[in-house]
């Protein structure tokens, strides 16, 4: 059974969690799909890119991650007292970093499309 994460998540004290994500419908993340024969290791390093591009815009430390072919797990360490210091020393925050790591040279819209 499922938990929302407000109740597995202290938000004022630190800890270690380890995080699992999967994908749905027999899908691959990474590897050889038996199902249609396609290759989808390039994804792998982007994956780890993408994980270690995150813990630098939010108060998390990576301690460890393995990507496997349809799932993937981490292991964070959330810090709320980082995450207060950077409010007090008047950063943005996580969200607008994430904005401007993705904006590259042109302007990113924090309005979703559905095309």
């Amino acid at each position: 059974m499922t938990y929302p994460r407000s109740h597995l998540v202290s938000e004022n004290d630190p800890g270690y969690y380890h995080v699992v994500t999967r994908c749905v419908r027999r899908a691959f993340l990474c590897g050889q799909d038996r199902l249609t024969g396609q290759c989808f290791e390039y994804r792998r390093q982007w994956i780890e890119a993408r994980i270690l591009e995150l813990a630098e815009c939010f108060a998390v430390s990576v301690y460890a991650y393995a990507v496997m072919s349809n799932h993937c797990h981490v292991v964070l360490y959330v810090d709320p007292g980082e995450a207060q210091s950077w409010r007090e020393r008047g950063f943005a925050g996580g969200r607008a970093r994430l904005l401007r790591a993705n904006q590259g040279t042109g302007r990113v819209s924090v309005t979703a499309r559905i095309s």
